[in-house]
């Protein structure tokens, strides 16, 4: 598949078109519904609301090889939509709720292996269901990694239960898209869709220092994580970052400051502006950068790559790199 590749969609999301009400087999109002509207639309409800209006292009898999042609993407890498993780559900309706949605990727890539690279969602409320699931998804399904949330139920990552689950990670070389979802500071982002371009930001710094500060990517350095939308602010604060691990000795669980495990981090490209590419890759480097569009939802960037063709600092094969074989080598496709 890789030889001819020369683009990768590392960050796009799909969903089941019957994904079943389970809300009339479990209980909670958070499960999120899919009411078809007309033939090429729905709508996601949650809790008799609509939390999200979309397209066929979210469950068609024609429908978006012909964006994909039209647009120039060799390969998506596909991907849960985020308010399906149902962390807050019991486990066992959340694993089902997991199952169904990995088969159903699984499938799509097995349908179409020259277009689809699937990524897979596990439970994460309960560690051991979450690494059953994981092993499946990896070793039954042949999904390539998997999505999780930036936090479990208002538990940042460095909550210590999740430590079990980041060493599976680390030792059977799962690489991890962490994705933010139920954000901080929603009861002060309701208006103008600040929850989508200053929570979600927001919330991904909090994941990623969380991860660095609590010492567990000092713990587990070959661990392998992507940050969505650029990993929101927190390339930005890392200096922030740096500065009080040097003046809060005592509050150090690391050897050395943030920037230096922040190093071992890959960010997609979804920052809209060539000055942001251009930053990060000064920062963490080329190799460290996936294209990502965030496909098919409104804030994707279309078509997928043209803030790194806009980036002229680039070399072309710095943009080759960013444009397809990172992704690709993040996800163990290419050596």
């Amino acid at each position: 598949m890789a030889g001819q590749v020369k683009r990768v969609d590392f960050h796009t999301h799909i969903i089941p078109v019957d994904l079943p009400d389970f809300s009339k087999k479990y209980e909670g109002e958070r499960w999120p519904i899919m009411h078809r509207t007309c033939a090429c639309g729905a709508n996601i409800m949650v809790g008799g609301k609509v939390f999200r209006e979309i397209t066929d292009q979210c469950w068609d898999p024609q429908k978006r090889i012909a964006d994909m042609d039209r647009e120039g993407v060799d390969i998506q890498v596909i991907s849960p939509i985020p308010v399906t993780f149902s962390y807050w559900a019991p486990a066992e309706a959340a694993a089902v709720m997991s199952r169904l949605q990995n088969d159903f990727i699984a499938d799509t890539v097995q349908a179409n292996p020259q277009r689809f690279i699937g990524l897979g969602t596990v439970p994460l409320q309960d560690v051991e269901t979450a690494i059953r699931e994981m092993d499946r998804c990896m070793n039954e399904l042949g999904l390539k990694g998997i999505e999780i949330g930036t936090n479990v139920n208002g538990s940042n990552l460095d909550d210590p239960s999740l430590i079990p689950f980041f060493e599976m990670c680390e030792q059977w070389e799962v690489p991890l898209f962490i994705h933010p979802w139920e954000t901080m500071a929603k009861e002060r982002t309701p208006r103008h869709n600040f929850m989508y371009t200053v929570g979600m930001p927001s919330e991904t710094a909090l994941a990623a220092a969380s991860l660095i500060a609590s010492g567990s990517m000092e713990k587990f350095p070959r661990l392998k994580i992507c940050f969505a939308h650029g990993g929101g602010s927190f390339p930005y604060i890392l200096p922030r970052l740096d500065q009080g691990w040097h003046v809060w000795p005592h509050l150090r669980l690391t050897t050395h400051p943030p920037s230096h495990y922040a190093k071992n981090f890959y960010f997609d490209s979804l920052v809209y502006d060539p000055l942001n590419i251009k930053y990060m890759v000064d920062r963490f480097g080329h190799d460290k950068v996936i294209m990502g569009s965030d496909y098919p939802f409104l804030l994707r960037e279309i078509p997928p790559g043209q803030v790194i063709d806009e980036t002229i600092s680039l070399t072309e094969e710095q943009r080759r790199s960013m444009l397809g074989e990172n992704a690709l080598r993040f996800l163990n496709v290419l050596p």
